[in-house]
């Protein structure tokens, strides 16, 4: 008899809609219809990223989403333009991410050592404004210590080399993450995670009970190019069931 455990909480990132609008500049797709088809399918939340260099979300994007009630969670770099627009606009959650300027994705966690003075100011005015922050880091005890030190409400667990990889390889990347997700949940600390999960690998992720949430984008929006975004969001959600 199979023993139901907590569900895993699924942030739907909409992010590549926008890449496809802004490739002729128009207002299609929406983006606001996007996330709201994706709630419908299932979606528990929406995640957007504004780049600083706006090369596919908007601030006019953010502002439309939060004046549906949309439940939002920001990525943000933690530059301070970015925190101001996220004070300004107020979304409930908000996640400090790495960003370059020419990179195609993000290509790992923060680096809290070399960067905790910047990273402190930002986690703490964004607390002060009633946001609850998460940083993105990788799946290293030491990063997940100075999360704690830095009073994140949150982490999230890169999982983009897990999902890099495959076989043997895969599985060596799958237990790091098991035991930062342990070690974070330990610490008292809501442990996510995300990056490059799709529809073949997601399953083993979904299975750690120690994490809390996961954020997938580009392999759900490509999904729906064909099925649509509802569709695409929903068999994503059957795949991440928790069943033992």
């Amino acid at each position: 008899m199979s023993t139901k455990v907590k569900p895993i909480v699924l942030g739907v990132n909409i992010d590549h809609v926008a890449t496809l609008r802004q490739a002729r500049l128009s207002i299609n797709p929406s983006v606001t219809r996007a996330a709201m088809d994706a709630l419908d399918g299932g979606a528990d939340y929406i995640t957007i990223h504004l780049r600083e260099d706006r090369r596919h979300i908007q601030d006019f994007d953010l502002v439309d989403l939060l004046k549906k009630n949309i439940n939002i969670n920001l990525e943000i770099c933690p530059s301070g333009e970015m925190v101001d627009i996220a004070i300004k606009n107020r979304p409930k959650f908000c996640c400090l991410v790495p960003e370059k300027r020419e990179e195609l994705t993000t290509e790992g966690g923060l680096d809290l050592i070399n960067n905790y003075d910047q990273i402190e100011s930002a986690v703490a005015s964004l607390s002060n404004a009633g946001i609850a922050v998460s940083l993105f880091i990788e799946p290293v005890k030491e990063f997940i210590d100075a999360a704690k030190s830095l009073r994140a409400t949150s982490i999230e667990l890169h999982t983009g080399n897990y999902a890099n990889t495959k076989d043997e390889f895969q599985d060596i990347e799958l237990a790091k993450i098991r035991e930062a997700a342990n070690y974070g949940k330990k610490n008292q600390l809501i442990v996510n995670a995300g990056h490059g999960l799709d529809y073949s690998n997601v399953s083993s992720i979904a299975r750690l009970n120690s994490l809390s949430e996961l954020n997938i984008g580009h392999s759900i929006v490509s999904r729906a190019v064909t099925v649509g975004i509802k569709t695409a969001v929903s068999e994503m959600k059957i795949l991440i069931e928790r069943k033992i």
